[in-house]
């Protein structure tokens, strides 16, 4: 038999791999009902609590009743609506950079900006630990690929140091498995030296870091010519869809001119900028959205360090309780749901083997005693989890 599937997925049942899709029968928000069950949710990527805001759900209401549902066709021929333009032009005002470009989603723009700038004869160099869209992208342009050491400027040098023609470098902003942020302005300098040029996906800083929620560039304070390539979401601390990439003049019609996911892809519906355009105001002006999420990220950090929890470096909503075994991951994951709490076990190839962890994420909508019922529940099932294998 060509094509065993059924060996493939027993397989990775075996191995305690398996995924399956959680079905959520509510809005967006802390309080949410999956699979028929009520539970307290600390797993999305909502993280400024936008995605149910009544305004923004106007603004796509509004914009569906002006704009209709669909965008009709690619960007090139009609589709590209008043409302696309209008938030291309917000987005590059708000990234400080000349012009913006919008994509259906995070993973076409990173294919699409990746893909665009080098070929056969080029080179890209990526972050180990970089999104899948990211690797992917690069292994699909074509040029010599390769991955440095994690957040490590010394093992980019070493293959800046062997790279041939235009040689791009890519890294996330915020790893969005670990937390972490990366080293930008040691990348930046690196690549400075060599004449590369630097690419960041800042899809978990965006709406999060920096005093204007501007991602990762703002909280370091670069610019054009420090990262000439910054792409950003909108599914998570904008809480609508799509993407974009900001960048020169000259970047942002080169991908117009050569990005097949872009040239060849129908455009998100004009109504969903629509909304978009209302969650990026929001974001700008409610600066007490960043404020309440930096307190609860400085509470739960020192509170599980109290409970003897493994977290790891991370300064943002991202908060991974490092457990390595992915049965414990998943037993420690049931756990807190028999508590009524949502929270994902990540578990290999996601993550390296051997790093399974939970990863929590925190939202401007969480409020102070849901985060305290979060904690109880972590301390009674870490406890409960260690006797049972024994390490209690």
């Amino acid at each position: 038999m060509p094509f065993d599937l059924a060996a493939r997925l027993a397989e990775r049942r075996a191995a305690r791999l398996f995924r399956q899709r959680p079905l959520l029968d509510s809005p967006q928000g802390p309080e949410v009902v999956v699979d028929g069950q009520p539970l307290l949710a600390f797993c999305s990527n909502d993280y400024l609590g936008l995605a149910n805001h009544p305004e923004v759900i106007r603004a796509l209401r509004d914009g569906a009743e002006r704009w209709g549902v669909g965008g009709g066709a690619s960007h090139l021929v009609i589709g590209h609506s008043a409302p696309h333009h209008q938030l291309e032009e917000a987005l590059a005002e708000f990234t400080g950079r000349p012009r913006a470009l919008l994509f259906s989603t995070g993973y076409m723009a990173n294919l699409a900006a990746v893909t665009a700038l080098v070929g056969r004869g080029d080179t890209v160099l990526e972050d180990r630990l970089n999104h899948a869209s990211l690797l992917d992208a690069g292994l699909l342009s074509g040029a010599r690929f390769a991955r440095y050491l994690h957040n490590d400027a010394a093992s980019l040098a070493g293959l800046l140091a062997k790279a041939g023609g235009n040689t791009l470098v890519v890294t996330d902003g915020v790893f969005s498995m670990d937390g972490d942020l990366a080293e930008l302005p040691a990348l930046a300098g690196e690549c400075r030296k060599h004449g590369a040029w630097l690419m960041v996906d800042d899809a978990h800083g965006f709406g999060t870091l920096g005093a204007a929620g501007g991602g990762c560039v703002e909280h370091f304070g670069l610019g054009l010519d420090e990262v000439p390539v910054l792409v950003g979401t909108l599914g998570k601390a904008f809480g609508t869809a799509g993407a974009f990439v900001a960048g020169s003049e000259e970047l942002i019609e080169t991908l117009i001119q050569f990005a097949r996911p872009y040239i060849y892809t129908t455009s998100q519906p004009p109504a969903v900028a629509c909304a978009t355009l209302k969650s990026l105001e929001l974001l700008q002006g409610e600066h007490w959205r960043r404020e309440h999420l930096q307190r609860l990220i400085d509470r739960f950090r020192s509170a599980a360090a109290e409970i003897g929890l493994a977290l790891m470096d991370s300064p943002t909503p991202i908060q991974p309780i490092l457990v390595g075994d992915s049965g414990r991951a998943l037993r420690l994951a049931a756990l807190l749901r028999e508590r009524g709490l949502l929270v994902g076990a990540i578990r290999p190839p996601t993550v390296p083997a051997g790093t399974a962890r939970l990863r929590v994420t925190l939202s401007a909508t969480h409020s102070e005693a849901q985060l305290e019922r979060l904690l109880e529940a972590l301390a009674e099932s870490w406890a409960l989890l260690g006797e049972e294998s024994g390490d209690g």
